[in-house]
C-alpha cells in the first residue's frame, strides 16, 4: 500500500468517524433546541404568561451557548495538550449523559422551581459537551486529509451535523403529533431517552480511530504547547477574532431551528408538521449540497465559497420569513429548502477547513474551538433576541430579519480579511512570516 492510498484510506475513515460523532451528538443537541420552542415552556416555564414562558425557554437554550466558551478552552486544552481521539470520546459521553438525564428529570408539577433550574443546568453540560466536538473532528480530520481534499473531507463533520439535526425532527414529528396531553406527560421524553442509544453507537464508532500524524508527530518532537491558550492568544490573536466574527453566520442556522418554529406555530397557524418537516428537508438537502461546495472551495479556494453563501443567507432571510406569514405549507418547504439547504450549506460546508487551517498543529484544536464556540454565543441567543424584539402584525419578523441580515453582512467582511489557504501544505499551515503578521496586525485592526 503506497503512503497516498493510506492515507486516502485514513482521511476517509476519519471523515467517516467525525460524520457518525457528530451526528448523534448533534442529534442530542438538537432536539433540546426543538423541545424548548415546542415543550418546555408548558412543562418547566409554568405558571408564567406564554409570552415570558416562550422567552426563559429560549434562554435556557441559549444557556448552553454560554457554557461552550468555558467547555472550547478546557476542551481546547487537553485536545492540544494529549490529542484530539482522547478528548471526542470525552464529550460523546457527556452530552449523552447529559441528554438522557433531562429525560429522566421531573416536571415543575413534580418539583416546582427546581425544574428549571436543573434544566438548566444539564443544558450547560450540554454546551460544554458541544464545545469540543465539532473543533476536535475539523482537526481529526483535517490532519488526517491530503491537502487537495481537506475542504471535502472536513466537510463530512458538518454533514453529520446536518443529520444530526434531521435525525432528531425525524424522532419529534410523530411524538409532536401525539395528542397533548400525551405530549406533555411523557411523549417528550422519549427523544431525549433514546440518547442512551446515540451514546453508545458513537463511542462505538469513534474509539478505534488512531490519532493524527500531525499531532503524532508534534507529540515525539516535544513540540506540544505547555498552555496552548498562551501560545494561542500571543501568537494568533488575529485569527481567533477573525473566525469569532466570522462564526455569526450561525446565526442563521438557530433563528430557523428553534425562533422560526415557535414563531411560525403561534403566530401563524402554521402546523407543527409542516415546521418540521420544512427543517428535514433543508438539512436533507445540505446532505447532497454541502460535500458539493466544498469540492468547489478545494479547486478555487475557501473565501469565494464561504462569502458567497454568507452573503446569499442575508439576501435569502426575507423571502424565507415572508412564506412563513403566507402559511403555505409549500412555500414554507421551499424556502427552507434554498435557505439553509442550498445557501447556508455553503458557509457551513467551508468553515471547517476555513477556520482550522488558520492555525496549527500547536493550537488548532483550542484555536478553532474558542473562536467558534464565542462567535456562537451570539447564534444560541438569536431565538431569545428574536423574540424580544418581534413586532406586531404579518410583517412583525422584518426586524428579526434585519437582524439576521446585518450578522450574516459582518460575518462575510471578517472573511475577507482572511488569507486563502486551500494550496497550502499542512505543515505549512498557521506558519507566521513577517509579512502575514504585518498583515493580521492589519486585519485585526479593521475588524476590531
Amino acid at each position: 500500500m503506497t503512503a497516498s492510498t493510506s492515507t486516502d484510506r485514513l482521511a476517509r475513515r476519519a471523515a467517516l468517524v467525525s460524520f457518525v460523532g457528530s451526528m448523534l451528538e448533534y442529534y442530542d443537541f438538537f432536539i433540546y433546541g426543538t423541545a424548548a420552542a415546542l415543550i418546555f415552556p408548558k412543562v418547566f416555564f409554568t405558571n408564567l404568561d406564554p409570552a415570558t414562558g416562550t422567552i426563559l425557554a429560549l434562554m435556557s437554550f441559549g444557556v448552553g451557548y454560554i457554557a461552550r466558551p468555558v467547555g472550547a478552552v478546557i476542551l481546547g486544552h487537553f485536545g492540544d495538550r494529549i490529542g484530539r481521539k482522547t478528548v471526542l470520546v470525552f464529550t460523546l459521553i457527556l452530552m449523552g449523559g447529559s441528554t438522557l438525564a433531562i429525560g429522566l428529570l421531573p416536571d415543575a408539577r413534580m418539583i416546582g422551581g427546581a425544574a428549571p433550574i436543573l434544566l438548566t443546568l444539564l443544558r450547560l453540560l450540554q454546551g460544554l459537551s458541544a464545545a469540543g466536538e465539532q473543533s476536535g473532528s475539523n482537526s481529526l480530520t483535517l490532519e488526517h486529509s491530503n491537502s487537495g481534499r481537506r475542504a471535502f473531507f472536513t466537510s463530512w463533520t458538518l454533514t453529520g451535523t446536518q443529520a444530526g439535526a434531521i435525525l432528531a425532527t425525524l424522532v419529534f414529528i410523530p411524538i409532536a403529533a401525539l395528542p397533548e396531553d400525551q405530549l406533555l406527560s411523557w411523549g417528550w421524553r422519549v427523544p431525549f431517552l433514546l440518547s442512551f442509544v446515540v451514546l453508545v453507537v458513537a463511542y462505538l464508532v469513534r474509539r478505534t480511530m488512531p490519532e493524527t500524524p500531525a499531532f503524532a508527530e508534534i507529540k515525539t518532537s516535544n513540540a506540544v504547547a505547555r498552555f496552548p491558550l498562551v501560545t494561542l492568544l500571543r501568537e494568533f490573536w488575529p485569527d481567533v477574532l477573525r473566525v469569532i466574527v466570522c462564526a455569526l453566520i450561525a446565526t442563521v442556522s438557530t433563528v430557523t431551528a428553534v425562533f422560526a418554529l415557535g414563531y411560525a406555530t403561534t403566530k401563524f397557524g402554521v402546523p407543527r408538521s409542516t415546521m418540521l418537516w420544512a427543517g428535514v428537508l433543508g438539512n436533507a438537502t445540505a446532505l447532497v449540497t454541502q460535500p458539493m461546495w466544498a469540492i468547489l472551495a478545494d479547486r478555487i479556494g475557501r473565501k469565494p465559497v464561504f462569502i458567497g453563501g454568507v452573503l446569499g443567507c442575508a439576501v435569502m432571510i426575507f423571502p424565507y420569513f415572508m412564506a412563513i406569514t403566507t402559511g403555505d405549507s409549500t412555500k414554507i418547504m421551499l424556502a427552507a429548502m434554498i435557505l439553509s439547504g442550498i445557501i447556508y450549506a455553503a458557509p457551513n460546508a467551508i468553515w471547517p477547513s476555513f477556520y482550522a487551517e488558520m492555525f496549527d498543529t500547536r493550537v488548532r484544536y483550542s484555536g478553532t474551538a474558542i473562536g467558534t464556540q464565542l462567535g456562537f454565543l451570539a447564534a444560541g441567543f438569536t431565538p431569545v433576541i428574536s423574540q424580544s424584539v418581534l413586532g406586531d402584525g404579518p410583517t412583525g419578523w422584518m426586524p428579526v430579519a434585519i437582524f439576521i441580515a446585518i450578522a450574516c453582512v459582518i460575518s462575510a467582511a471578517a472573511a475577507a480579511t482572511a488569507r486563502e489557504t486551500h494550496t497550502v501544505g499542512i505543515e505549512d499551515l498557521g506558519k507566521k512570516t513577517p509579512e502575514l503578521i504585518n498583515h493580521d496586525r492589519k486585519t485585526a485592526s479593521a475588524i476590531g
